[in-house]
């Protein structure tokens, strides 16, 4: 029992040292060749009340959540209350700053201990919340296109150019992943009538259910308009929070709102790598996204590389500091709601 307790904490000890060394990585590109000391002064005379205007957004992504997982759970037979569900949802961010995708299992375990719904059916809905936001991110990709398309091949051309010797490997990977995956997928559904009869596929099949359960739970809501309005409200907040961003800086005032599209794109984008709380990863994607607009502009794109890595460090730390505040909080939030469901 010891020992299998010591592979456990050698494994997320392991886990955690990988995402700190994608956060250094990608940092280090991030400040390679810039002048460190003249970014910092874009601090000194950033303007900070813009940056507290695109915290409340920030925090009110945060409630409009909440509410919206409640919408996927209703169909499921459970109704949670809306302060539980931010609670768990802040504790799953504050989870994301150690280990890089922990926040989901964290959050339906948080969940199951305040609420008791199956770990399992909270788990699928929050892949639902995930294909549904990757959907919203796609849709303001799709409102820059047309804008920002000179940006956007930039951006493209500089984050690939010293990648492009690698792609090949890197396709007939994908391929090999893809079907190897299919096969097993197709032995498993043939196969699953003589698995059914072993425990662990039991166990397998009824984790699967659950996942299914949850996903499905869209289809079944009975107010799918307030779905869609919660969804459009979170990504309206997190475009605020990015876009409000801007105005705290000479630099970036000017910035149009076709800007602020391709800034979420980019900052999304940077977010998704497995880095601990998008460190490095985000300040690198804003570097080039911010160096590829003055490009569109006509300037140089060493003059957006800072301001980028500037911008960046500002919006960085404001959601920092609100995952870490709101993480802190939810903690002695959630052993409160806990012990009130176990009397």
């Amino acid at each position: 029992m010891v020992k299998k307790n010591n592979n456990s904490g050698l494994k997320t000890a392991l886990t955690i040292l990988i995402s700190l060394a994608f956060a250094g990585v990608f940092m280090w590109f991030a400040v390679r060749g810039l002048d460190f000391e003249k970014i910092k002064t874009y601090f000194a005379k950033a303007n900070y009340l813009w940056v507290a205007f695109a915290a409340v957004f920030g925090l009110l992504a945060y409630w409009f959540r909440a509410i919206r997982w409640n919408l996927l759970l209703d169909p499921m037979g459970y109704r949670i209350s809306n302060s539980n569900a931010l609670w768990t949802i802040s504790f799953g961010y504050l989870m994301n700053l150690t280990i890089p995708r922990s926040g989901e299992v964290a959050r339906a375990t948080a969940l199951y201990g305040v609420e008791k719904v199956p770990v399992d059916k909270s788990f699928g809905t929050i892949i639902l919340e995930r294909v549904v936001d990757l959907v919203c991110m796609l849709g303001f990709l799709s409102l820059t296109l047309p804008f920002k398309y000179d940006a956007i091949l930039a951006f493209y051309r500089y984050a690939t150019q010293q990648k492009t010797g690698d792609s090949g490997n890197a396709s007939s990977l994908l391929w090999w992943i893809f079907g190897l995956g299919l096969v097993g997928a197709v032995l498993f559904f043939v196969l699953r009538k003589k698995l059914e009869s072993i425990s662990i596929f039991a166990k397998i099949y009824k984790l699967i259910d659950g996942l299914w359960q949850g996903i499905t739970s869209i289809f079944k809501m009975r107010q799918p308009g307030r779905f869609i309005l919660y969804s459009l409200a979170i990504w309206i907040c997190y475009y605020l929070a990015a876009y409000l961003v801007c105005f705290a800086l000479p630099e970036t005032s000017g910035f149009s709102i076709a800007d602020g599209f391709f800034i979420i794109v980019v900052g999304t984008l940077g977010m998704m790598v497995p880095a601990s709380g998008g460190i490095g990863a985000f300040h690198f994607a804003l570097k080039i996204g911010i160096g590829a607009l003055f490009l569109s502009f006509g300037k140089t794109f060493e003059e957006g590389a800072e301001v980028g890595l500037a911008y960046a460090f500002i919006s960085h730390t404001m959601q920092m500091v609100i995952m870490i505040v709101m993480g802190v909080i939810s903690i002695p939030m959630l052993a409160k709601a806990r012990s009130k469901a176990n009397i």
